[in-house]
């Protein structure tokens, strides 16, 4: 029984998470962006203490079912877990306790290097190893264009018949170095939980070493019974965590993630998943002692724990024009200050909460959103026009940020944030290079800041555009929209610190 509860309960976290990040619909995504703020490392960015609560009051009662139940990069694990054991039963082994203390000192170590990462805010050890934003990279890279290329393929068919329920979307690649991070990620994973099951869970992943802490004083958790026990190993032999050792006769509840296959294994009714009780002078039912080294880990830990805490507070497609001409593609153009989205205040507050999970890119319908290749902002969203701008109406992004990063803003509140200022460059305007009438950034702005002004370049009197900085949003409407080619004759350079008017 516990063992389909945890698996439907996964079933239903594992298929919200990827309606999410797939994009299915807006109307289902906004009311399911819960899930994605349930996960414990954006929640404890965010600080948002309720959950953070939350999460841990469940672990210390249940245990590390967060790791077998919430988390998507740990039901990916038991995904690929399942199709090995179809190919090879009774295959995992714990190891001797020489190997099971070097996994320790690993976990601890990275545990520690991701904490210090987080004080000094290196972003590229943390956005590699967050979980759920490893997870959310492999989807928005791999999973997301697979499904934008059937929904493509489902308009083209049902437009046939002048029905239109799906609409189609432009598929281009956002960023070819999470791509390969992604792939890598995946095949890395996958070859971990095929051949030994939760490796990474016990070895890599900050966020299970945390609650591995927490779950040494589990209420609830698996324990054996010597007495009908037959040593047959089955149990040993199908824990992915690697989390029994038959033999002693225990079940190490920090990294056991109650998953209940060695329950379903045993077939002498020696293991049972309930409250723990102790037993003084008996050592063969459900009795818990504490190891020798239980006191050294507990202080380590703690001061994990407390540190990560002072940590936080502290494109390759050709467009046509009517289908006669080709238009050269827009190139980007080099920013001195990267765009960060309305609602992240600055680019500072994205560096030191976003993890990169790429669920903002997903959101955004103008296709504005991109990767960042920047070593020190290593895929973190930042924003360019060549494909379309930042629709004054549109807070998708802020809606479903779980980290804080972006922060949730209302559509009055962002026509007031200025995120850059238009910039204009004379040697591409078209009415200085051919003398011909533009105007195009003045026409589109949607806050007036821009006007045509006359100007005499060159002996020729041209109307050429003048942008009021203090009413300019930095929306990227102008850069998007100028005729100019490849570079646009206008562009909006980033602010440090947004401003509020």
């Amino acid at each position: 029984m516990l063992r389909k509860i945890r698996i439907l309960l996964a079933t239903i976290c594992f298929v919200l998470i990827n309606v999410l990040f797939l994009g299915i619909s807006w109307g289902v995504s906004q009311h399911i962006a819960w899930v994605a703020k349930i996960q414990f490392l954006p929640a404890l960015l965010a600080l948002d203490y309720a959950m953070l609560l939350i999460l841990i009051a469940v672990t210390l009662i249940f245990g590390r079912i967060y790791c077998s139940v919430i988390c998507p990069l740990g039901v990916m694990q038991d995904l690929f877990g399942w199709l090995g054991k179809k190919a090879k039963k009774n295959r995992y082994r714990r190891g001797s306790e020489t190997s099971v203390a070097t996994q320790n000192k690993v976990r601890y170590s990275v545990l520690v290097l991701f904490v210090v990462c987080l004080v000094i805010g290196f972003a590229p050890v943390t956005t590699l190893l967050a979980p759920y934003s490893a997870y959310g990279r492999i989807v928005n890279s791999l999973f997301r264009p697979l499904y934008d290329m059937l929904n493509n393929g489902l308009a083209a068919f049902e437009s046939q018949y002048d029905s239109y329920l799906f609409s189609e979307v432009e598929l281009w690649m956002r960023s070819v170095t999470t791509f390969v991070v992604a792939v890598l990620t995946l095949v890395v994973i996958g070859v971990l939980a095929w051949r030994n099951g939760r490796t990474y869970c016990n070895t890599i992943c900050p966020v299970g070493t945390i609650l591995s802490f927490f779950s040494r004083f589990s209420l609830m958790r698996v324990q054996m019974d010597k007495g009908k026990c037959k040593n047959c190993s089955l149990c040993e032999k199908n824990c992915k965590a690697s989390a029994i050792d038959y033999k002693a006769g225990t079940v190490d509840a920090t990294r056991c993630v109650a998953c209940g296959d060695c329950i379903d294994q045993c077939h002498f009714d020696a293991l049972h998943y309930r409250p723990l009780i102790t037993h003084k002078g008996t050592k063969d039912k459900g009795q818990w002692t504490m190891d020798k080294q239980d006191g050294s880990r507990r202080a380590f830990l703690t001061g994990a724990v407390l540190a990560t805490g002072a940590a936080v507070m502290a494109e390759t497609k050709i467009k046509v024009d009517g289908g006669l001409a080709e238009i050269e593609e827009k190139k980007i153009p080099q920013r001195e200050t990267p765009i960060t989205p309305p609602g992240s205040v600055s680019a500072y507050n994205m560096n030191r909460h976003c993890t990169a999970c790429q669920l903002c890119v997903s959101a955004c319908p103008n296709n504005v959103l991109r990767p960042s290749t920047d070593p020190m902002r290593f895929m973190q969203p930042e924003m360019s026009f060549e494909r379309g701008y930042c629709r004054p109406e549109c807070t998708r992004c802020s809606s479903v940020c779980p980290t804080g990063a972006i922060r949730a803003i209302s559509k009055e509140e962002k026509t007031a944030i200025h995120i850059g200022h238009a910039v204009w460059i004379e040697k591409n305007c078209i009415p200085v290079v051919n003398g011909d009438h533009c105007g195009a950034c003045a026409r589109h702005c949607p806050a007036t800041a821009i006007q045509m002004v006359e100007k005499e370049i060159n002996g020729k009197k041209v109307e050429v555009p003048v942008v009021d900085s203090v009413k300019c949003i930095g929306c990227g409407k102008c850069e998007h929209l100028c005729p100019a080619r490849p570079f646009s004759a206008i562009y909006v350079e980033g602010n440090k610190m947004h401003e509020v008017n």
